[in-house]
């Protein structure tokens, strides 16, 4: 394959291709597209450019603000229940998805089945804390 275009304009699939196709070259199936580009071009004896660690940000230059004008928003922590008091919650909303289902309101029982699926798995992941 003749370069006409450059490394990165190519797809992962052709930069596989292209490296197989070349020697000393180990390990294509596994690599990502920046490594691929790399491997091509230090076989070609093309300079690499230095990559910047993306997964790390940079720390840029921020005015700093009056305190008037940040608004620190509070997080308000959730309660832990006992496990008793999340099955009488699941009890009570099993009663009222069954009134629901008679009147035949379905988002309403569909809303409520998911809420209980949730309460069930704080109760299994209170049970885990308290094995």
């Amino acid at each position: 394959m003749e370069m006409e275009k450059p490394l990165e304009k190519y797809t992962v699939k052709e930069l596989r291709e292209m490296a197989l196709e070349m020697e000393g070259i180990v390990g294509v199936g596994a690599m990502k597209k920046e490594e691929l580009i790399n491997a091509i071009k230090e076989a070609k004896d093309i300079p690499v450019k230095e990559v910047k660690d993306i997964s790390v940000k940079e720390e840029k230059d921020i005015p700093a603000k009056e305190e008037k004008d940040i608004q620190v928003k509070e997080v308000r922590e959730k309660p832990v229940d006992s496990i008793v008091d999340l099955k009488n919650r699941i009890k009570d909303l099993k009663s009222k998805m069954g009134e629901l289902r008679e009147k035949g309101d379905n988002a309403q029982v569909i809303f409520l089945r998911k809420r209980i699926n949730r309460l069930k798995k704080r109760t299994r992941r209170l049970a885990e804390k308290t094995a």
